[in-house]
């Protein structure tokens, strides 16, 4: 069934411009952006996006480091880290990401739409209290939890983090934090290294995050029987109020940066499988966010595949698990590691 959807996009994204080399340029907005025009020109509620409160970045961020953001205005290039150039524009790309993405969540629990994309950049699931890192520049999934935990009281939210990148930023802030539960599949040999089995939360936080490293031969069937098998039990189990997705789409074959092997059908069964669990948990409001994905044609066709999914009508039809070895495998070290926690 087809759910009301909103997508949060702007021009203003665009101008944040780490240079023509970089992997995070604004070229793969822009073919988000001209996908969307094509495709889906009728049929989305499109959020104008406002830049957020400095009271909303401070829910994350350290003072420190807000104003050490802000000062990149003063220069046409500068560096917040080694891997993360700004642009004298960049400071305002970053307040309208996170103002983008809690815009999006007003509209959500106003009941104007059910589910919601915001294709924003920059990313954010790297960007820890103090510093920037991974292209990311402000958390801003980390900073929209820690909002609708402070402004509608939510007590159970579950982020989903399918990047192939750990978030680490999102893991540590909510470490030990039992209304945010993190479950995050990716690639411990990329950056930031993080992310391994053990890693499970700490004190009230215990067996609240759920670290799953994956192998780059994983394919589209076993990434697919993986949140099948862990990430549906999770969300009957945990019943979140809110269901936050961090939408990177570099574990696709042609990104240069994930190095994975999925095609843009994974993300399509992902999208159909989390709408139909929510089907069963009284219906939380999903909110995705644009994370990483750095080939623009591939990230233009993984977005249309979610969006496909959130406007389709009728039986979708489920992959084979067949021949699903490897995915099987993972399934079962995770439900042992976990297991004792009783979270899930």
């Amino acid at each position: 069934m087809a759910v009301k959807t909103g997508i949060v996009r702007d021009k203003r994204y665009l101008e944040h411009k780490p240079g023509h080399m970089h992997p995070e340029h604004p070229n793969r907005l822009k073919a988000v952006y001209k996908m969307l025009d094509s495709s889906f020109p009728v049929g989305l509620l499109e959020i104008e996006p406002e830049p957020a409160t400095l009271e909303q970045i401070e829910l994350f961020h350290t003072p420190s480091y807000i104003k050490k953001v802000l000062k990149t205005a003063d220069h046409g290039f500068t560096s917040l880290a080694p891997d993360t150039p700004a642009s004298s524009r960049t400071y305002l790309s970053a307040w309208l990401a996170v103002g983008g993405c809690l815009k999006a969540l007003d509209t959500l629990v106003s009941g104007q739409c059910e589910v919601c994309l915001s294709l924003v950049r920059p990313p954010g699931h790297h960007a820890l209290r103090d510093r920037a890192g991974g292209f990311c520049i402000f958390n801003n999934l980390g900073i929209t939890a820690r909002y609708a935990i402070q402004r509608y009281d939510f007590q159970r939210i579950l982020i989903i983090d399918w990047d192939i990148h750990h978030g680490n930023g999102l893991n540590d802030i909510f470490y030990e934090d039992k209304q945010v539960l993190y479950v995050s599949s990716h690639d411990i040999m990329l950056y930031p290294y993080t992310g391994d089995w053990k890693e499970t939360g700490k004190g009230e936080g215990e067996g609240y995050t759920i670290n799953i490293p994956i192998p780059r031969t994983l394919k589209d069937e076993d990434f697919f029987y993986l949140y099948h098998e862990i990430v549906c039990d999770v969300l009957r189990a945990f019943s979140p109020q809110l269901v936050l997705v961090g939408a990177g789409f570099d574990a696709h074959h042609e990104d240069p940066v994930g190095r994975s092997k999925l095609s843009e059908q994974t993300f399509r069964w992902l999208t159909h499988m989390i709408l139909d669990i929510r089907a069963e948990i009284d219906h939380p409001p999903i909110l995705l966010v644009l994370e990483g994905g750095y080939s623009p044609r591939a990230l233009a066709s993984c977005v249309k595949e979610v969006l496909d999914a959130l406007k389709f009508e009728g039986t979708w039809e489920r992959p084979s698990f067949n021949g699903v070895e490897q995915g099987d495998e993972l399934v079962r070290k995770i439900r042992r590691i976990h297991g004792k926690y009783g979270v899930w």
